[in-house]
């Protein structure tokens, strides 16, 4: 019971320290290794590619299942001394989180807007969305500024920290892995509509508790306007991705 009530403690300690170096911190700006992954993850679906969902759950077992099992190994390797456990778990949430560069971008896009730089605040919109800006109005690019920051407020912090919390190193570096995944290869396109089909579920699956708290957290921020926001979350939850009002 000790050792099990210390590695709780060791996580949740590196979990705080992580985070407040994303706070601090923001990305790593050269060397990321997510970038490291996103080489990997093109190389392997070089080799591998195959337009059937069977190779496209390959890709993501081998990829996925690898982050999580690296995360085993650095816990397995810290396990005796809980400073090396909190620093391990340290490490690997800052590398996860991405909620102070996700508020850098948002308040770079807001900056521009308030100057009346609508060129420089579509092009800057850019490292929020992934879709075409150049005829956004500012009210458009007010409202994806705002959905962004929802959607990767889930998918960013909340949820890498719910997995973090419930499984340890394996947890956040296979979350990260899986949300990844979905951003490169979780489209509706020909190339990928059934080899991406693995990547895009199984990050829906591991999303969906981070965005039920992340829903929670939000009306506790805010109790006066919690009514509200809970009927807007039970009329938007249930319409596709994409087709909300």
């Amino acid at each position: 019971m000790r050792a099990v009530t210390a590695g709780a403690a060791a996580r949740a300690a590196g979990l705080l320290a992580g985070y407040a170096a994303d706070r601090l911190l923001g990305d790593p700006r050269r060397w990321h290794p997510v970038a490291g992954f996103g080489v990997a993850a093109n190389a392997l679906e070089a080799r591998l590619y195959a337009g059937t969902r069977a190779r496209g759950v390959a890709h993501a077992a081998i990829l996925a299942g690898g982050a999580a099992a690296l995360g085993a190994a650095a816990e397995r390797a810290a396990r005796r001394s809980p400073a090396a456990r909190v620093l391990v778990t340290a490490a690997a949430t800052w590398l996860v989180l991405g909620g102070r560069s996700l508020e850098r971008e948002a308040a770079a896009v807001h900056a521009r807007l308030a100057d009346g730089d609508l060129p420089g605040a579509r092009s800057r919109l850019t490292h929020l969305v992934g879709r075409d800006t150049s005829g956004l109005g500012p009210g458009e690019i007010a409202r994806a500024v705002v959905e962004s920051v929802a959607e990767n407020t889930s998918d960013a912090v909340v949820a890498p920290l719910l997995w973090g919390a419930l499984c340890g190193v394996p947890g956040l570096l296979g979350y990260r892995a899986v949300n990844t995944l979905d951003a490169m290869v979780g489209h509706h396109n020909a190339r990928y509509e059934r080899y991406g089909w693995a990547s895009a579920r199984l990050d829906d699956l591991l999303n969906l508790p981070g965005a039920r708290l992340a829903g929670l957290l939000t009306m506790a921020a805010s109790p006066a306007r919690a009514p509200q926001a809970w009927r807007v979350w039970r009329r938007d939850a249930a319409a596709p991705r994409g087709t909300a009002p």
